[in-house]
């Protein structure tokens, strides 16, 4: 029984058609070549943002809406890609970005330059599962050289030098980068607790206005909700605080009804229990002693008429995130209703206070009893510099957890991978077979991520390959592509502070390979409507 290129199989001299018409089939080198292609494509599309002198890319989509950025996972989260093998590269982005946080680009750039030598070897007949049983080899032989390099004795300097290092090149400024990362490790601390760092608990929050220099932290967590009436504090001292999720206005029936007025008596009447009514959420929150009350839903003027002659702050449709936090960082617990408020549910804050920025408000809940979190306030001129901050912050936030939880940082700059390169080089020699070939050829893959910093500085990437090359002789990772006015130079990465969190290199190096080996195994590609 033999099958032929339209997709038929034939049984007794009779062709069987397996595939429906509107099939189409790629088969063989045909298909490898094209996905090995879509892969090398993505990998180029980020290339030249990586290092602290990448480029920036400007995304557009159809509605006209613009991203600037040189952040690889929001690149290629952007980009509008359907082929199947590309597809797969963005996804090693994903997860580099939902694993470590950073080194999003170093996958990418990475897994497109081990296709790029996998197809060399393809086209040298080279059997495509040597191929991935050499890599994987290799792939072994790079973490242990990673683990050789890290050092995890961290104290705050070299967080700091880890968050700075993260953040150079995504539009931060020389001097605002030193300040933020200062900024990211007292961030880190005040969530590293016994049961290890709470990160969801370290917020960042976007205000548009100001220069980046201006962006604090504050101890707890920063709102977008404004008071609903004019004459209510603005500052509150060690507030009680209540978080609620109902309505303050009328409430409405359930069914159509009419009511019929005859005097106005009867019209008196109707008004004075609708204002009982209203004023009863005011009266309720004073007589338990609250201060300050967030509502996810809507506070009618009336309503808030009567909080505020009773000098209770009131905010409302609040973002149920932020509800959340509030709820947490004061340790209030959320009610659906006002009357049925008790002491156990309310929280209490050092300090509300109202700040105005621009012609917004914005809320500031400060140590509250269960204050546990933080917000990064990030000040930008516009909103682009305020969305790339908040990416290069996130990123910042996420190394520096890495580095503390996942076995301490190693020399940035090109540093780990040429002793990466120089490591998988030497062990090539002792693989028997063709599999040498793939072990060879993942160590001049990595060499890749070197070359391009050297690029991406303004040096000659052959040159700079080279001085890094012979620097790491003398002692392994102690040369690395440092940033020095307008070009690079080669320079010690750790008296520089250029310095990497291991589990970026781990998961790199984990990833690309992953992505690289199994599209290399693909010879056969089937689709249809």
């Amino acid at each position: 029984m033999a099958e032929s290129d339209s997709g038929q199989r034939r049984m007794g001299g009779r062709p069987v058609f397996v595939l429906s018409d509107d099939a189409e089939r790629t088969r063989g080198e045909d298909a490898q070549s094209s996905n090995i292609a879509a892969g090398k494509a993505v990998s180029e599309a980020v290339r030249t943002t990586l290092g602290p002198r990448g480029m920036d890319k400007m995304l557009v989509s159809d509605t006209g809406e613009v991203t600037i950025t040189n952040d690889g996972a929001t690149i290629l989260d952007t980009m509008d890609i359907e082929h199947p093998a590309a597809q797969m590269l963005v996804e090693v982005a994903e997860t580099q970005e939902a694993e470590v946080g950073d080194g999003t680009t170093t996958a990418a750039v990475l897994a497109g330059e081990l296709l790029s030598k996998a197809e060399n070897l393809l086209d040298d007949d080279v059997h495509p599962t040597t191929i991935v049983e050499g890599y994987a080899e290799a792939r072994d032989i790079a973490l242990d050289a990673v683990e050789y390099l890290a050092d995890a004795d961290l104290d705050d300097d070299l967080l700091r030098q880890v968050a700075e290092s993260s953040m150079t090149g995504k539009g931060t400024g020389d001097v605002t980068t030193t300040k933020l990362a200062d900024l990211v490790v007292r961030a880190i601390r005040h969530v590293d607790g016994e049961e290890g760092i709470a990160r969801d608990d370290v917020r960042v929050h976007t205000q548009t206005g100001g220069s980046s220099s201006a962006t604090e932290l504050v101890e707890g967590v920063v709102s977008d909700a404004e008071p609903v009436h004019d004459n209510m504090p603005r500052h509150v001292e060690d507030a009680t605080v209540a978080v609620v999720d109902e309505a303050f206005g009328v409430r409405e029936t359930e069914i159509d009804a009419e009511y019929s007025v005859e005097s106005v008596d009867q019209l008196t009447a109707a008004m004075d229990a609708e204002e009982r009514e209203l004023r009863a959420y005011a009266d309720a929150l004073a007589d338990a002693g609250v201060d300050v009350v967030f509502s996810t839903d809507s506070i009618d003027d009336r309503p808030a008429g009567f909080l505020a002659a009773e000098g209770i702050l009131a905010f409302d449709d609040v973002d149920d995130d932020e509800a959340r936090a509030i709820a947490s960082a004061t340790g209030a617990t959320r009610t659906s209703k006002v009357e049925d408020l008790e002491d156990a549910e309310l929280g209490t804050a050092e300090t509300i206070r109202v700040r105005t920025f621009g012609d917004a408000d914005l809320a500031f809940v400060e140590g509250g009893s269960a204050a546990e979190a933080v917000t990064m306030l990030v000040r930008g001129g516009t909103e682009h510099v305020t969305d790339e901050l908040e990416r290069a912050l996130a990123d910042a936030l996420d190394v520096v957890t890495a580095a503390l939880e996942s076995g301490g940082v190693v020399p940035g700059g090109g540093a780990t991978e040429i002793a990466v390169a120089d490591r998988v080089r030497e062990a090539a020699a002792g693989v028997e077979g063709r599999k040498q070939l793939a072990v060879e050829a993942f160590a001049d893959a990595v060499d890749v991520l070197p070359r391009t910093l050297a690029e991406n500085t303004g040096m000659d990437p052959i040159d700079g390959l080279v001085d890094l090359r012979a620097g790491n002789e003398a002692e392994e990772g102690r040369a690395a592509i440092v940033a020095s006015g307008e070009r690079g130079t080669v320079g010690d990465p750790v008296e520089a502070g250029v310095l990497d969190p291991a589990a970026v290199k781990r998961e790199a190096v984990e990833s690309a390979t992953e992505a690289a080996t199994m599209i290399a195994r693909i010879d056969d590609v089937i689709s249809a409507a």
